[in-house]
């Protein structure tokens, strides 16, 4: 199966939190909290939502930061993924 986003919605996939700050310390379970932090599994094709022209700034393979409390959480088989609009994603990470 595929999810396939309409409008200006964009698939993420949540990346795994580290267990180890940069420094070296080693965090406990119950002080990590769910990155913001995704990458883009799949993006809708834009073009005019709500009465607006949407052109899509995201495309499959960026790492992108995303509003704490946006989107939606699915499950598709084993994998969980997070369903937001573009306008949800905060920033794209350029390595």
């Amino acid at each position: 199966m595929k999810l396939v986003p309409l409008g200006d919605r964009v698939v993420l996939k949540q990346l795994e939190a580290e267990e180890m700050t940069q420094s070296g310390i080693v965090l406990p379970g119950q002080s990590k909290e769910k990155p913001q932090q995704a990458e883009v599994i799949a993006v809708g094709p834009g073009g005019v939502v709500d009465g607006k022209e949407v052109k899509m700034e995201v495309k499959t393979g960026d790492q992108v930061i995303y509003s704490k409390y946006a989107g939606n959480e699915v499950k598709l088989g084993e994998e969980e993924y997070i369903i937001v609009r573009q306008n949800d994603i905060l920033a794209i990470v350029n390595n």
